[in-house]
């Protein structure tokens, strides 16, 4: 990453402008172009040094559902069962930890019911139980990383 790559990164995390053309605005701020700014975006998430850009969603503001969803995958099949998990576009924030529930990533839908069909997919194409934490209270951490 380059100076222009940082401060796109830093620029993101303190939100979005809404406006009829933000990367062109972001772009403005940054001494550079709407294409530019468009080109790296792009390039950091197929790079994956990004993993995600878009916007957070209450999925139960807008009639959803959300939990915390774990598993506990075998080493040997981790990245079989992570590759069909992170392919649902139901979920986020897929990691590895070092625990039994080895696992973890955000389950979100469209309708609370979403949430069983989504995790009963879930277990049968991967073949392995997965444990549901649905959220009873949220908390707002805001975490921007500078980079």
């Amino acid at each position: 990453m380059d100076a222009l790559d940082r401060a796109i990164i830093n620029r993101l995390q303190g939100g979005f402008p809404l406006c009829e053309r933000p990367y062109a605005a972001v772009a403005e701020q940054l001494g550079s172009s709407e294409d530019e700014v468009l080109a790296r975006v792009e390039r950091l998430l197929r790079d994956r040094v990004l993993t995600r850009f878009g916007p957070m969603f209450h999925a139960e503001r807008l009639g959803g559902g959300l939990s915390l969803v774990a598993m506990k995958i075998p080493p040997g099949d981790f990245e079989r069962v992570a590759e069909i998990v992170n392919a649902m576009p139901e979920v986020a924030h897929n990691y590895a930890r070092e625990h039994a529930l080895n696992m973890w990533f955000v389950l979100a839908t469209e309708t609370p019911e979403g949430q069983r069909e989504a995790l009963d997919r879930i277990e049968r194409e991967t073949g392995f139980p997965v444990y549901a934490m649905p959220k009873i209270r949220e908390y707002f951490v805001e975490l921007k990383l500078h980079v």
